[in-house]
């Protein structure tokens, strides 16, 4: 993945280190969380068939680079699909882009009808885009990328995933930028 863009494993450490201190909070037990490793190393796997050009535009993206873009749920599905020890990334390939109100994508999911292991890793996604710099825009600070999710919380994501993510954020359990890679 890295050869497609450079950040892209970065990005899932991040995602995979604070979707893990939410899952904890949950009460996750170790295959649980051992499957959300592996789920959060692998969400974005489908990028690699996205253009590279797409990945690192730095405007808008037109109509057509939309749909390149959101295909990636599902072309990690089927790159991972047929491989045994994979299977338990799944959920959070497909999944990590559904909205608690239907709105996301792939396949318009809502509420608990997502399953809970991409529930948690839009809420870790969501954060780590929104804190970390992309071609198209500046970092957040924590703060304000914390003040979004909660004000999504029940539209974009799951209300309580939400809130638990908080508190950790809160608790200082969480890492972002590009500096907590290094870390």
């Amino acid at each position: 993945m890295d050869v497609c863009d450079p950040a892209l494993g970065a990005h899932a450490a991040r995602v995979a280190a604070n979707a893990e201190a939410v899952a904890v909070r949950l009460g996750w037990d170790d295959p649980q969380l051992e499957a959300l490793r592996l789920g959060a190393a692998l969400h974005d796997v489908g990028k690699v068939n996205v253009r590279p050009e797409v990945l690192a535009k730095p405007g808008s993206l037109d109509e057509g680079e939309l749909a390149e873009i959101r295909a990636h749920p599902v072309e990690g599905l089927w790159l991972i699909a047929g491989v045994p020890s994979l299977q338990p990334a799944l959920p959070y390939v497909l999944f990590h882009h559904e909205r608690w109100d239907g709105r996301g994508y792939p396949t318009r999911r809502s509420g608990t009808a997502i399953p809970v292991e991409g529930r948690v890793l839009a809420v870790a996604d969501a954060f780590d885009a929104m804190t970390a710099g992309r071609p198209y825009r500046r970092s957040l600070e924590p703060e304000a990328a914390a003040d979004e999710i909660d004000r999504c919380a029940g539209t974009q994501f799951d209300p309580e995933i939400a809130e638990t993510f908080l508190v950790a954020l809160g608790a200082g359990e969480l890492v972002w930028g590009e500096a907590a890679a290094a870390a």
